[in-house]
């Protein structure tokens, strides 16, 4: 796997989830596979889980861990092209990246989207430049549009906990005071229609997210309704993706003191078939979910966040068994 970036680069999903429960009972045993190899993890954004869950998989594998966070310490990166660089930008990619290259065997690179330019953001421009310009595999810790890590642990964590063999998991937009990325839900989306789940998509009018994505996912804009017998209950916040009216990407389009509604909370969870609850983490509490909902018995945040580190060293296990 030179890179991991789409549910496909990870092939069959049973054989990646049986690869995974492998790693889970065993975290050592590959540790030869890492033996003076060594990540570059590059971070242009803040991270907990993905920093710390990817750099103890790579250490579990015997690797050595570089972390760079591009706006500590780094210099300022210039990243368009044409540019006269005579503001404070003292670097461009096109130099950094096979710089960084030298140092290191594989790259990990968190970016998020910045939200000027849809065409930009769903172009991967960044994160393409480094698989362009790196020589190295590339894996994707977050970026404009996808969240690959993230959702290949919600995979494990709903096959861990799941009581029946198809069960319905049910992603739900909830409000946020600031606009945030589609990365985590358009992976979270893209992963579920691979896998063998009953998967409904529910949000306000406006906030669609690419058809890519949501490929033949039931949409339903009742959430009450779209609720109704989950198995699983996804909360994720994201901005106006701008599908259908471009000039809203990356937009709030409605005073979130007036979409309290759709906050995840008892009154939702009761019409479900007691099911488990899901985020990524960071969470905003009692504004994408009530307390008592995250610590609740049926809540999940914890050992699915745990599972980051279970999905990142089987991609970075499977990027070194091709070096």
């Amino acid at each position: 796997m030179k890179v991991f970036q789409h549910v496909q680069d990870i092939g069959d999903l049973r054989v990646a989830l049986s690869e995974a429960q492998e790693v889970k009972r065993d975290r050592y045993q590959w540790q030869h596979l890492g033996k003076n190899k060594t990540a570059l993890l590059i971070f242009f954004n803040n991270s907990l889980r993905t920093r710390l869950s990817t750099q103890k998989a790579a250490m579990n594998l015997g690797m050595n861990v570089i972390v760079l966070d591009v706006n500590q310490g780094a210099w300022k990166l210039e990243t368009e092209r044409g540019v006269v660089m005579d503001g404070d930008k003292s670097e461009h990619l096109l130099e950094a990246i096979p710089v960084m290259a030298s140092y290191c065997d594989v790259i990990g690179v968190r970016s998020f989207a910045r939200f000027e330019s849809r065409e930009d953001d769903y172009e991967e421009k960044i994160l393409n430049q480094f698989i362009r310009y790196s020589g190295r595999p590339v894996f994707f810790m977050e970026s404009a549009t996808v969240h690959p890590l993230q959702a290949f642990a919600d995979l494990i964590t709903i096959e861990e906990n799941k009581t029946k063999a198809r069960p319905k998991v049910v992603m739900s937009w909830a409000p946020h005071p600031k606009a945030l990325p589609q990365a985590v839900p358009n992976s979270f989306a893209e992963w579920m229609l691979a896998a063998d789940v009953d998967f409904v998509i529910t949000h306000p009018e406006g906030y669609e997210l690419d058809p890519q994505f949501v490929g033949n996912a039931r949409v339903e804009y009742d959430q009450m309704k779209a609720f109704e017998g989950a198995d699983f209950v996804y909360a994720k916040n994201w901005s106006c993706p701008g599908v259908t009216r471009p000039e809203d990407y990356g937009k709030v389009l409605d005073d979130y003191h007036t979409m309290m509604d759709w906050c995840v909370s008892a009154r939702q969870m009761a019409v479900t078939n007691d099911a488990h609850f899901m985020h990524c983490l960071p969470v905003r509490r009692n504004m994408i979910v009530t307390d008592d909902v995250i610590e609740g018995p049926r809540s999940l945040v914890i050992p699915e966040a745990a599972y980051r580190e279970i999905s990142a060293q089987v991609v970075l296990k499977r990027i070194l068994e091709t070096l």
